[in-house]
């Protein structure tokens, strides 16, 4: 018999989840084949070929990415909740551009704004990764301070602080040439599938015309807890939402105050959103005790069920 309470969370992973063809055996569910090829027309690019035959070159491309990320999202969305919808969660949170899937999955934008906004976040960091060369790397490892110290002698932003002993460095190709021939002590660095330095003032470009599509949005005040990737907080009001997610584009992810936001919270059960895996195992190591489910295919939608049933408090298991 569980005495405390259940605690779900649901996240949403950023750029550098998606695979090749990860979207195939989603579209073979009823209904998701033709709400992808609807927000495929709402964005001008084809999700649906991107997300099944597109190579991981095309894949990576920012404009193709980011809109394929939070589309995935939104449409395994209500597949694993089914009826009882976000309601069943506790808390959601999002990575980087999962962070606009967040904010579509707990209800501040509609699914349709949610894809309008990540299309055109998607095209101005394109754009702007275009000026100058840059790229991420992830370094693992090592102590944080004597990382970020050693990032910023290079010129590189710390651009994620992703807790569990990764931080991930931006700046451009040289800069990371750099970092790679001379990693800080004990730390191993690992180019990531990205086309840019995100997160940082080289995004700064891409900004003023974001803002300007955010004041045409209505945001609505979040239907569950959300966290913000500016530094773990709750976030309760719709438009300080919106004007987080534009200001995001160039502020560092401090996933790791969400991770610690998401214990405080006493999260018992973290499901993650398709193209899962990343923060999935980001919390094995940062969440530790935290039952959690990675939604890669459909064929996870059984331990999915389970976790939801486990942890959710609509479920009447949950505090049995």
């Amino acid at each position: 018999m569980r005495h405390a309470r259940q605690v779900l969370a649901i996240v949403c992973p950023g750029q550098g989840s998606q695979t090749p063809g990860f979207l195939t055996p989603w579209l073979e569910l009823a209904g998701v084949r033709d709400r992808a090829a609807a927000m495929a027309e709402a964005t001008g690019i084809d999700l649906i070929a991107h997300g099944t035959i597109s190579d991981e070159e095309t894949i990576k491309d920012t404009g193709v990415a980011q809109p394929l990320i939070v589309a995935a999202g939104l449409l395994t969305l209500p597949v694993v909740l089914g009826a009882t919808g976000i309601g069943a969660a506790d808390v959601v949170a999002g990575h980087s551009v999962g962070e606009i899937t967040a904010a579509g999955a707990a209800g501040v934008l509609t699914d349709a704004d949610a894809i309008g906004f990540v299309a055109r976040r998607a095209a101005g960091m394109a754009a702007a990764s275009a000026v100058t060369p840059t790229g991420m790397s992830a370094v693992l490892g090592g102590v944080a301070d004597d990382v970020v110290a050693a990032l910023t002698e290079l010129g590189l932003t710390p651009a994620n602080m992703n807790g569990a002993g990764q931080i991930v460095a931006a700046g451009t190709l040289d800069q990371l040439a750099a970092l790679a021939d001379n990693p800080p002590a004990k730390t191993r660095v690992i180019p990531l599938k990205v086309a840019g330095a995100f997160h940082t003032q080289h995004m700064a470009p891409a900004v003023a015309e974001l803002a300007a599509f955010a004041e045409t949005l209505a945001p609505a005040s979040p239907a569950v807890t959300i966290l913000s990737n500016a530094d773990g907080t709750a976030v309760a009001d719709g438009a300080d939402i919106l004007g987080r997610l534009v200001s995001q584009v160039t502020s560092p992810v401090r996933w790791d105050l969400c991770m610690d936001a998401m214990l405080a919270l006493g999260v018992t059960g973290l499901l993650e959103l398709a193209p899962a895996g990343t923060l999935v195992g980001l919390a094995k190591r940062g969440m530790k005790g935290v039952e959690s489910v990675a939604l890669k295919t459909p064929d996870d939608l059984d331990a999915a069920a389970a976790l939801i049933a486990a942890h959710s408090h609509t479920s009447p298991s949950a505090n049995a």
